[in-house]
């Protein structure tokens, strides 16, 4: 039998299949290219994150959310003294709480009273730190807490003006400090928190974020619940290790940041100026140097005690850091990925339907929004299909199908139902756990997945569908 014209096989495929990119997307305009921004910032390799809030003057991390700012009283605030200590251990960054899940705000704020305006210290804190930090050469980061239990800004009270108060704090901290280099956020999507990116809009926040600094690196704390192998709701893949967040040294492929305090808890307790810090040398050999070897940023935090100035024991173990280790800067070259996911998820907790499960796995795990769950299909099913039905037709852009480990599914097709017509948007071979197909945007009412099984049992842990802005 004669073959078919490859040729002209891939022109029909072509003219059935809307554009498919693997590729990075840019950054907004007047911005560099995200890929450049991610590579930037993991050669920056070690940073210090500095825990300093009304938590500080409390002995709990969780503090009371109406602790009164008159607690909030540093008799020796020293920012430059932070600086050069950072400088001791040959770190390149900060990172400072500038609002922490409580919702004290440590600069002049506009838009609450509860801020260090109003505590005895009358002084920005943020304007302190950025300053400090340039003049010592240093890159400036900002930490910012979605989570904001003074405000009540939690699960199941979230308002519209929660969503104005955060849009204008995000505004004074990118309009009124120069530039930031990264934001870390934190109690959103996380298990601590429960705050999702439909209660608290991610895309909007995130676009607002690039719109003032385009080349803002924006980093939401949420590994524990997203799969390592693709950036889901933030540019840099983000592990913090006390939640149990642990990246994994031999197979990361992503930019990614790791941290750790050097004292036990993250913001100051009473304990600390006569508690051993972590071991220095484990810091360096356990953390810093195979992180870097990982694609990885390592952010140690060093929480200065009451009177805003770091402890005698932390200046030691960071002055042996910077002995035992020296930043060579650029690190080895990032591998290629995809763009992150920023859009709401359409398909989370719609309508599915699909092959027969195995036991009680059935379809509706594939699209109930935790990564833990899966649907699996029957063994004697040789062709599974799987498909999400929206209530109205919707119009996207994106899928992300979300595989288990190893990969169960090779080889596919995935359509959509316009007017009752099957159409195709992808039919071949992806080996990748986290399969992101983006084309030019369609309209539909369905969703569906065929898959060709190659005999493992299929499992698929999430099927996205987004609509991205482009």
């Amino acid at each position: 039998m004669k073959k078919p014209n490859q040729f002209l096989t891939a022109v029909l495929l072509f003219i059935f299949i809307p554009v498919f990119s693997w590729g990075q997307s840019k950054s907004p305009q007047n911005g560099k290219d995200l890929a450049r921004l991610q590579q930037d910032f993991v050669d920056l390799r070690f940073g210090m994150f500095i825990h300093y809030n009304i938590p500080t003057y409390t002995d709990e991390d969780w503090p009371d959310p109406d602790a009164s700012p008159a607690i909030f009283n540093p008799k020796k605030l020293d920012c430059e003294q932070w600086a050069k200590a950072a400088k001791s251990a040959n770190m390149t960054y900060g990172c400072l709480t500038t609002k922490h899940h409580s919702g004290f705000a440590i600069w002049d704020t506009k838009t609450t009273d509860y801020n260090v305006m109003n505590s005895p210290l009358k002084r920005d804190v943020v304007k302190e730190y950025v300053n400090a930090f340039r003049k010592n050469g240093l890159k400036v980061m900002l930490y910012y807490s979605i989570l904001d239990t003074h405000h009540k800004l939690r699960p199941n009270l979230i308002t519209p003006g929660h969503i104005k108060m955060i849009k204008a704090q995000l505004t004074e901290l990118l309009t009124n400090y120069g530039e930031i280099n990264a934001l870390i956020i934190d109690g959103w999507d996380a298990p601590w928190s429960r705050i999702s990116y439909d209660d608290v809009p991610f895309e909007e926040i995130y676009t607002l974020i690039k719109s003032i600094q385009p080349n803002c690196l924006v980093m939401d704390l949420n590994a524990a619940k997203y799969p390592a192998e693709a950036l889901y709701y933030t540019d840099i893949k983000s592990y913090e290790q006390g939640a149990g967040q642990h990246i994994s040294k031999e197979t990361n492929q992503l930019p990614a940041l790791s941290c750790l305090p050097l004292q036990k808890n993250w913001f100051w307790k009473t304990s600390f100026p006569t508690t051993a810090v972590k071991d220095p040398l484990k810091m360096v050999n356990e953390n810093i140097i195979p992180f870097n070897s990982a694609y990885c940023n390592f952010i140690l935090n060093v929480a200065p005690n009451r009177d805003g100035l770091i402890d005698d024991n932390a200046l030691a173990a960071l002055k042996e850091i910077g002995k035992a280790w020296k930043n060579e800067g650029a690190t080895q070259k990032l591998p290629p990925a995809d763009a992150p996911i920023i859009s709401p998820n359409l398909a989370k907790n719609q309508p599915s339907d699909g092959s027969w499960s195995d036991d009680m796995n059935i379809m509706d795990f594939a699209n109930d929004d935790n990564f833990a769950t899966t649907w699996r299909v029957n063994p004697r099913v040789e062709k599974p299909w799987y498909e999400i039905e929206f209530r109205r037709e919707k119009a996207f852009n994106t899928i992300v199908i979300a595989d288990k480990s190893p990969v169960t599914i090779k080889k596919y097709k995935l359509e959509y139902r316009l007017d009752g017509v099957w159409k195709t948007i992808f039919s071949g071979e992806n080996e990748h756990k986290i399969k992101i197909h983006r084309f030019d945007t369609v309209y539909g009412d369905k969703v569906r997945i065929q898959i060709e099984n190659t005999g493992s049992t299929v499992e698929i842990a999430e099927l996205g569908v987004f609509n991205e802005r482009r």
